[in-house]
Order: C-alpha cells, then sequence, then structure tokens
C-alpha cells in the first residue's frame, strides 16, 4: 500500500493509471496524473507547495520533489526525472529529462524537449532554452540536441509508459527464493535504450 498522507486537509490525488510504488511516500498537496510513473521509495512533499506530475510524466527511484510556501513544483507531460534527482520549486517543461542525481531548484524551467546530465545543479532562476544539453555544477547549456537525442529520450519515456502499466498489472510484494529456479525466466521488455551514438 503507498504511503500517503494528508496535511492541514489536503489529500494527495493519484489517477487510478498511474503506478507509485508502495514504498514511495506522497504528502499533501500532490497530484500525480495519469499514467504516471513514481518509482521506489521516492518523496513528494506537498506540504509546503503543490507538486504536479502531468500525464504520462515519471520520477524514478528516491526522487525528491519540495517546493517553497504557495509555489508549485511541476513536471509537465512525458517528463523523465531520472533516479535520485531532486526537485525544488522549479518547472520542466513537456518531454524534458533531468538526469540521475541531478539537482533542479526554486524557480528554474527547463524547456521543453531539453536534457540536463547526470549530477548537474541547475541554480534557482535558471530558464533553459527548449532542446538544449545542460550539463555541469553549476549546470550551463552546452548545444542544442539533436533530432536523434529527443528520439531516444521520448522512447525511454515510452517504456515508462508501459512500466506503469505492467507494474499496475503485475507486480506483487512476494517471498524471495531460495534459489535459482533452472530455466529461470528473463524479463524481456523489448530493445534497449543505450544513449545514442553520434
Amino acid at each position: 500500500m503507498v504511503k500517503v498522507y494528508a496535511i492541514d486537509g489536503v489529500t494527495p490525488v493519484v489517477h487510478p493509471s498511474a503506478y507509485v510504488h508502495p514504498s514511495a511516500v506522497l504528502i499533501g498537496d500532490v497530484i500525480v496524473g495519469p499514467r504516471c510513473y513514481v518509482g521506489p521509495l521516492a518523496s513528494m512533499r506537498g506540504d509546503f507547495g503543490r507538486l504536479i506530475l502531468e500525464e504520462g510524466a515519471n520520477l524514478q527511484d528516491t526522487c525528491v520533489m519540495h517546493g517553497f510556501p504557495g509555489e508549485d513544483t511541476v513536471v509537465e507531460a512525458d517528463g523523465h526525472i531520472g533516479h535520485g534527482a531532486v526537485l525544488h520549486g522549479c518547472r520542466i517543461k513537456r518531454n524534458a529529462m533531468i538526469g540521475m542525481n541531478a539537482v533542479v531548484m526554486d524557480r528554474a524551467v527547463v524547456g521543453e524537449d531539453a536534457i540536463v546530465a547526470a549530477m548537474s545543479f541547475v541554480k534557482a532562476g535558471m530558464v533553459i532554452p527548449p532542446r538544449s544539453m545542460v550539463m555541469g555544477t553549476p549546470a550551463r547549456v552546452m548545444r542544442e540536441l539533436t533530432d536523434k537525442e529527443v528520439n531516444w529520450k521520448s522512447f525511454g519515456t515510452k517504456q515508462y509508459h508501459e512500466l506503469a502499466v505492467r507494474s499496475l498489472q503485475t507486480m506483487r510484494e512476494v517471498e524471495a527464493l531460495s534459489e535459482v529456479e533452472p530455466d529461470r525466466a528473463r524479463i524481456d521488455f523489448g530493445p534497449a535504450m543505450h544513449a545514442p551514438k553520434e
């Protein structure tokens, strides 16, 4: 059962087609839209400002969303938030990707189809243009993304849409086996999604 907590009379909202892992924590003013995926140990603390995951967005393992009082933290449709990323009072535009362990601070805006590289730090108030590759600490715009890179990102997000469906349908808490069974099945989830080569 997902850990969902009301505070000050405000209860999180999760669309029935979204998947939220049972170890994730949702507090207060949280809105999880259709076809979203929220991974294990993610924390969505809507105890100050509103947190919104729009349709098809994913918030992966150990991510944190939080914000200042009266302000919204938003991941727009098909936003892709990699493992361990922290979003604080920012807006992630449609189909943008935040890499693993990146941090995006208050009132920053990550443009549509942009990618923030893993481990980057996006300063408060930074506005990242659409289709930009951003990296570093502090983050800087390095170049424009190619169509191939944007398509790669979109493919990865589509896999998370499918993962939300698979998780709703087949993920169950079980006891671990004590040994590997003969002819152990593999999870067949289609082609790999490695970064495109130039």
